[in-house]
């Protein structure tokens, strides 16, 4: 089985730059154990079971405490048939240009 979530959690009201607030939820992420891969737009987790990536996933959010308003978005790939791995599907899209 494996889970991957793909994850972008943005406080609204701070300012143009939220850098420092992001940084407070990537490092929950990082401190999770999960394989993780930031993104400009958002942060990758992945993990064996869906409830422990989401269980980072609300940690991670939570991390925002002192922000009063903050906007969160998911997208799941959830596969119980095969581990995806980080790089599977990249791979193999990759593998595929001429």
């Amino acid at each position: 089985m494996s889970a991957m979530a793909f994850v972008s959690i943005t406080p609204l009201g701070g300012g143009e730059s939220v850098s420092k607030y992001v940084a407070k939820s990537v490092q929950v992420i990082k401190d999770s154990g999960l394989n993780w891969q930031l993104t400009p737009m958002g942060t990758i987790i992945e993990g064996e079971k869906l409830d422990e990536v989401l269980a980072v996933v609300n940690k991670a959010v939570e991390a925002q405490a002192e922000c009063d308003r903050i906007s969160v978005s998911v997208k799941i790939d959830y596969r119980k048939n095969k581990p995806l791995g980080l790089n599977t599907k990249v791979d193999s899209v990759m593998n595929k240009l001429k």
